[in-house]
């Protein structure tokens, strides 16, 4: 077996985009598979330099500093085999990656359901990693990019991606000012009351066992006054409703719901839904198990093979002019297929009036 080639030292000049990264954040993200304490000492011993001279691990780049990083050659292990199956499947997602909109400060993407946003339990490969490693460029440089805020890995549809770090502090400004419009298009078994348009319910999240000593993130209603609550938002508009067959020969009521969240707490729209008598269609965590074992029988021909919750828009203010900018995603065609030809039409209509 031929020796590989030793590393050699790198050296980065610093664009506009990384302006403003910590020295440490930088190194630990371009440095992909190094441990912590590696990127610490090289920091600490001054063998990485800034400017030809030292810098603290909290020192803020700048646009034009010349990074020196030394040569590191880093272990390779091999992965299990779940792994790779996994991984090889969000490959396959990865390639249905769809660019809605691109501009200076970020892009906004069409995420397909099954992607997880960013690597982690078993899967290296996510939205995030992918995009990275698609836009390298001849210096083998990752470019800027980093997620603006997250979407489930089960739900398809709208999120935006920074390519500045200026661009992803005034865009998670917006999200934290609750100034953004975040619609989100979901099935919910049975008819949902018109009057309620209003879920205004505090979560809070705890971890339940999952086997071999994992634990798995859950999220549920509590008062506000709950030492742990935190608040959550959610106006709930009725699209339709309509009844849809099952197998075995049955139909159950269900209805078409746009949720637009205020805030963005994990999992806000599935609790908030659920709690109220009504959960999303194939919600794996808090919806009808026995109802979603019969949507998904039948494999490639299931009615229903996955969670129906879509981000169908998001509005933001320009990070230019401040006027209001919106990027919708249709309903992918494993949803869309299961609503009735006039329900197209209400979405449609909805859409022209946003």
């Amino acid at each position: 077996m031929p020796t590989p080639p030793s590393p050699a030292v790198q050296f980065f000049t610093v664009g506009e985009e990384w302006a403003g990264q910590r020295l440490d954040n930088f190194l630990l993200r371009e440095l992909r598979g190094a441990p912590k304490t590696l990127v610490y000492r090289i920091i600490r011993s001054g063998e990485v330099r800034v400017n030809k001279g030292r810098a603290k691990a909290e020192s803020k780049l700048a646009a034009g500093d010349v990074l020196r990083i030394p040569p590191l050659r880093l272990s390779e292990k091999a992965a299990p085999p779940s792994t790779i199956k996994n991984e090889a499947a969000q490959a396959g997602l990865a390639r249905k990656i769809v660019i809605i909109h691109e501009e200076n400060g970020f892009v906004a993407i069409d995420k397909p359901a099954g992607l997880a946003v960013h690597g982690g339990s078993g899967v290296s490969l996510g939205l995030i990693e992918t995009l990275r490693a698609q836009r390298r460029g001849q210096t083998g440089v990752t470019p800027y990019l980093e997620l603006v805020h997250r979407l489930d890995r089960e739900t398809s549809g709208v999120i935006l991606v920074a390519k500045k770090r200026s661009a992803l502090v005034a865009l998670q400004e917006q999200f934290k000012n609750r100034s953004t419009g975040k619609t989100y298009l979901a099935l919910v078994q049975g008819h949902w009351p018109e009057k309620l348009k209003v879920i205004d319910q505090a979560l809070r999240k705890y971890q339940v066992a999952a086997g071999s000593n994992a634990e798995e993130r859950r999220v549920e209603v509590v008062p506000h006054d709950h030492p742990d609550a935190m608040r959550a938002l959610s106006l709930v508009k009725v699209l339709g409703r309509f009844t849809l067959p099952i197998p075995e020969d049955a139909t159950i009521p269900v209805s078409l719901l746009a949720v637009t969240i205020k805030t963005g707490r994990t999992h806000q729209i599935r609790v908030h839904l659920a709690s109220n008598g009504h959960s999303i269609l194939g919600d794996d965590k808090y919806g009808d198990f026995t109802l979603n074992k019969r949507l998904a029988k039948g494999g490639a021909k299931a009615i229903l093979p996955r969670m129906f919750l879509h981000a169908w828009q998001l509005r933001i203010a320009d990070l230019q002019t401040g006027q209001a900018q919106t990027f919708s995603s249709p309903l992918p065609p494993e949803l869309a297929d299961l609503l009735p030809p006039d329900l197209h039409d209400t979405i449609k209509k909805h859409l022209q009036k946003s």
